[in-house]
């Protein structure tokens, strides 16, 4: 090669590190600004939810989240850790360190290891009245019911033409393998339908209704999103849910293929609930959330965007959910105090049979 040459394949060897040089500065320049917008502008939250994943992938938060911030000027960030007993999980784990202002998702199966593990503080909404009686499982008000929903077994019309109609029917042998359920331990759904099977058979005899059943499990999901998830791509033709999720096939995609049952023994109603974190910077604007909550501006977004039940009864049901939703004939119920003492023996007596 000559001199010449030399030179020019130098000067091109410059030119081409020159570009490659702007092109990564233009593309870190670009995601730094991406990410810049991704967090409002830089500007740190006034306030900090820590929520299940479905309150985001659901819309509620979307729904509901900006009103509230231009209600008082101010910045939301929702954190989305999985189902509801993860996200307990997390504030409890990182404790006085949480940036956390409001927990989301404690339902009434996970009340007392809440309580136990210290990590709210009461408040008592000035618009409490809006919230019937028996659906106020805290009566400390460490927690704040603003939604409730039924349990139901989900069934996928393609495979099973006549579902069971009894928690005695799902322990037939035409059902083994056929059935998702969720871990109580980290789900909240879990938690739920093992407390139905309680409040049928009683502490006395949930177990042995849980061998029985052993057999008709396909598997045992972390949350209720993987188990649905799991349903959906046909792993097994039913799984434990909410009674309105034929409403939510309605809704958006026209179809009745999955419907949902309430054992005839009685239905069981899961309430979600909100409280304050004891470490919350923000007090003042997280008790405010806490009343927003309540009111028809929040709970009006509750049936389409979560498909759940408003706890506030001056709300009226979307169409969808009054033909297509199912409700029990009557609902159990098991005392807080009794779930408060016995919970977690109920889980371990679970995690033995189903080990």
């Amino acid at each position: 090669m000559s001199e010449v040459e030399d030179e020019a394949s130098a000067v091109r060897r410059g030119w081409v590190l020159a570009v490659l040089v702007i092109v990564i500065v233009a593309v870190v320049a670009g995601s730094a600004y991406y990410l810049f917008l991704r967090s409002g502008g830089g500007k740190k939250a006034d306030l900090v939810i820590y929520a299940y994943d479905s309150f985001v992938s659901y819309n509620l938060a979307g729904a509901t989240i900006h009103k509230f911030e231009e209600m008082y000027g101010v910045k939301v960030d929702v954190r989305t850790y999985g189902d509801a007993g993860s996200v307990i999980a997390q504030v409890i784990a990182e404790g006085e360190k949480t940036e956390a202002d409001i927990l989301l998702g404690v339902d009434n199966s996970y009340l007392a290891k809440v309580l136990n593990a210290d990590i709210l503080t009461p408040y008592k909404p000035q618009n409490i009245q809006l919230v019937p009686e028996h659906l106020i499982f805290d009566e400390s008000y460490h927690v704040i019911p603003f939604d409730y929903g039924y349990i139901a077994i989900v069934y996928d019309t393609e495979a099973i033409s006549d579902p069971p109609r009894s928690f005695q029917n799902l322990t037939e042998e035409r059902w083994r393998g056929k059935l998702i359920v969720e871990n109580p331990i980290s789900s909240s759904t879990g938690a739920a339908f093992l407390l139905w099977t309680v409040a049928v058979y009683g502490g006395d005899g949930f177990d042995d209704f849980w061998r029985d059943l052993k057999p008709t499990v396909h598997s045992v999901q972390a949350g209720w999103d993987t188990a649905y998830e799991a349903f959906l791509n046909g792993e097994a033709p039913m799984v434990v849910s909410y009674s309105l999720d034929t409403a939510y096939s309605v809704y958006y995609y026209n179809d009745t293929r999955y419907r949902a049952v309430i054992m005839e023994e009685g239905g069981y109603a899961q309430i979600e609930g909100m409280g304050i974190v004891k470490w919350s910077k923000h007090k003042d604007l997280a008790q405010k959330f806490i009343e927003f909550a309540l009111t028809e501006d929040f709970q009006r977004e509750i049936p389409l965007n979560n498909w759940m039940l408003p706890v506030n009864p001056n709300v009226e049901l979307p169409e969808e959910i009054q033909q297509y939703g199912v409700f029990p004939e009557r609902n159990l119920t098991i005392p807080a105090e009794d779930i408060a003492a016995n919970f977690d023996s109920w889980v371990e007596t679970w995690q033995e049979i189903m080990s």
